[in-house]
């Protein structure tokens, strides 16, 4: 299962954004500031939330990345 979190300007995942998809980490690193109700409904809203999450991950050389949930136990079921 593929997860999203936040790389620093030095190649560091951030651990406390990791999220299930590019917009929740955006929540996360926006928490406060948007209404969840209107991010469900409103397109504009949407891209205001869209303009303030690079303009913060601009300001600190974050991006948002990809990651690869790690199955616990290291084995494969089965064996």
């Amino acid at each position: 299962m593929a997860t999203w979190t936040i790389k620093d300007s030095t190649g560091r995942l951030l651990p406390h954004f990791v999220a299930g998809s590019k917009i929740a980490v955006g929540r996360k690193l926006l928490s406060s500031r948007f209404d969840v109700f209107r991010f469900a409904v409103s397109a504009s809203y949407r891209e205001t939330f869209e303009r303030a999450v690079l303009q913060v991950l601009a300001q600190n050389g974050w991006q948002i990345v990809r990651t690869h949930a790690r199955r616990g136990g290291g084995r494969r079921a089965g064996r």
